[in-house]
């Protein structure tokens, strides 16, 4: 008698990306992406299950084993179909979604091997509904007669105004900047998120009816209890784009740069496109940026490719304390990115004309861990050292953006400056004000973001069907 043994689950299909010598020297997307056979050979490998703990890890509820089984199958309409039921830019969440930290976390085969490549199995969905040039829009609902404004074109916000048009509300997003997509196309540089793929995203709410304000700074131009005098409700997605510096001697030096200035040049002004695109970008040599996180990641490589012959990370923790993703240090480091662990910088030193010529720093090592989980950086006594550069990056986060809750009355707001809001709900201390993303929570992830704006549209919806119109 044979013992009955299923055969083993290959192995996660690897997707093809530019060399690390090519690749830092432009602009264009790393991962070429899959291709019909690897996707099916991908998809193939998830184990369909009853109860699909991979879901339960999606912020904004995705059928992963359905779409997933549809590309298995080769029915790639489907696919999208599934797909676009929850998530309304899948071509975007397919490339910068922390899915490790989600969904893939959750897949049973990582417990003895690696899990589903979810993220490049949506990235491929929604890719190729693009390349067929077909784009099915949603079911839109029957017109309610309800109007909605929502605040800011970012992740939360687009997201938000998509579930909402679904419905059949009329929907307008108030964007302060020239181009909407807020991070999607300010923050995000293109080796990682082509704005061409935002572009089409937001198109594809306009056909859903969406409207699209540009140029339309709320807070200035309009106030919330000026749009509520038109609108039945308000949803506020402006974001974090108030950066956080690290209140050290010369941050004031000719040089230094946030990472949000720093990369909104690079991408939303597309600096790298200099002359044709009339901004010029910032010239440096040896390039120190501080931070660990994704955003200091992203400010390294766009350094690298707008021309720095050296580019320095300088972290105050160690690798294993890093919040980037692991793709992204693997790819910075194959690209020469140099990591300075365990490394604070605490001055940044000028020269005679006011320009950034050094920045002093200390050596440190890792205590007890902190409020965060993770081990506190102590200083190392008599370890101060000076790496020589003309450019500093602070990529240490961001706060809300203040202007709404400033110009807002009786909108609460916590110590950090972030609306506070119902978790679930997204409402906030006013009455059909409601709110999402970064702007409450402070710096987070796109999807979270997207999660955010998808239960707000569920309780704008509640809320403004229960109350007559405001304009019949």
């Amino acid at each position: 008698m044979t013992e009955n043994r299923k055969a083993p689950r290959p192995g996660r299909t690897p997707m093809r990306e530019q060399p690390a010598a090519e690749r830092k020297k432009n602009f264009t997307e790393v991962p070429y992406g899959y291709n019909l056979e690897e996707a099916v050979a991908e998809a193939s490998r998830c184990l369909q299950c009853k109860k699909p703990l991979c879901v339960t890890g999606c912020p904004v509820e995705v059928d992963i084993p359905g779409f997933v089984g549809a590309i298995a199958a080769r029915d790639l309409r489907k696919a999208v179909e599934i797909l676009k039921g929850t998530n309304t830019l899948p071509a975007v969440c397919g490339r910068v979604c922390p899915q490790e930290e989600q969904c893939e976390i959750r897949c049973v085969l990582g417990k003895k091997g690696t899990p589903v490549a979810i993220g490049n199995l949506e990235r491929f969905a929604a890719d190729w509904e693009r390349e067929q040039g077909e784009a099915r829009m949603p079911e839109v609902a029957a017109p309610t007669g309800r109007r909605i404004a929502v605040v800011g074109s970012g992740p939360a916000g687009l997201t938000c105004a998509g579930e909402l048009a679904r419905r059949g509300h009329e929907v307008a997003i108030f964007e302060a900047l020239h181009e909407p997509g807020g991070v999607l196309v300010y923050g995000i540089p293109e080796f990682r998120l082509p704005k061409k793929i935002v572009r089409v995203e937001i198109d594809n709410l306009k056909k859903m009816g969406v409207t699209v304000e540009v140029n339309s700074v709320v807070g200035k131009l309009d106030t919330i209890d000026e749009l509520l005098a038109e609108y039945d409700a308000v949803f506020v997605g402006t974001g974090a784009g108030l950066p956080k510096f690290k209140d050290i001697p010369g941050e004031n030096l000719v040089g230094v740069y946030s990472a949000n200035e720093y990369l909104t040049r690079a991408n939303l002004m597309r600096s790298y496109q200099w002359p044709e695109s009339g901004t010029p970008p910032v010239k440096s040599k040896t390039v120190v940026v501080i931070g660990g996180g994704n955003v200091a990641m992203d400010s390294a490589r766009t350094a690298l490719r707008l021309g720095a012959q050296r580019v320095i990370l300088a972290y105050r923790r160690s690798g294993d304390e890093m919040p980037a993703r692991k793709a992204e240090i693997h790819h910075a480091q194959e690209e020469g990115i140099e990591f300075m662990m365990l490394t604070d910088p605490i001055e940044v030193l000028g020269d005679e004309r006011g320009r950034v010529r050094a920045v002093r720093c200390l050596r440190m090592e890792l205590a007890e861990p902190d409020a965060s989980g993770r081990r506190k950086p102590v200083p190392v006594k008599g370890s101060e050292f000076e790496i020589e550069c003309d450019t500093v990056i602070p990529a240490l986060g961001n706060n809300p953006n203040p202007l709404v809750p400033r110009t807002t009355e009786g909108l609460k707001v916590g110590k950090w400056g972030n609306i506070e809001a119902d978790s679930v709900t997204g409402q906030t201390s006013r009455e059909g004000v409601f709110a999402g993303g970064d702007v409450v929570t402070g710096a987070a992830t796109v999807i979270e973001a997207m999660g955010a704006g998808r239960r707000a549209s569920r309780a704008i919806h509640d809320y403004v069907m229960a109350r007559p119109p405001k304009r019949k």
